[in-house]
């Protein structure tokens, strides 16, 4: 995703799949919470559906709408968490994993003997 665009130019624009087949209208755009850059979109998926959620980093901004490598109903059947909310990580998690995205995961915490436990003092 182009991250020069401003996400508030992102809604109510239309939004298609990897076939071109219209999925709906972009309702609301998710920053990342270390970065600020726009990271999910929620695509409103019908007048009376749900909104579902799509990432933005591998979708395009083409001629005004956003198109989305993957297809309609992988979209539609992304995990529902409800728009006007915060993601969390775990929910970010879920959806990276519904579209098959490689989420490198934060490095392991070094082992390290932080010392002696309390009341466990040699004498």
């Amino acid at each position: 995703m182009q991250t020069e665009i401003d996400p508030r130019n992102l809604i109510g624009r239309k939004a298609f799949d990897r076939n071109g087949t219209k999925i709906g209208t972009i309702d609301e755009v998710y920053l990342d919470d270390a970065t600020g850059v726009p990271e999910w979109a929620a695509i409103r998926t019908g007048l009376f559906s749900r909104d579902a959620f799509v990432p933005l980093e591998p979708s395009e901004l083409i001629e005004g709408s956003l198109h989305v490598p993957f297809d309609r109903a992988l979209i539609k059947d992304a995990p529902d968490f409800g728009v006007g909310r915060h993601l969390s990580p775990e929910q970010e998690l879920q959806l990276y994993h519904h579209y098959g995205l490689d989420v490198t995961s934060p490095p392991p915490v070094p082992d390290h003997d932080f010392g002696k436990l309390a009341g466990s003092e040699e004498t």
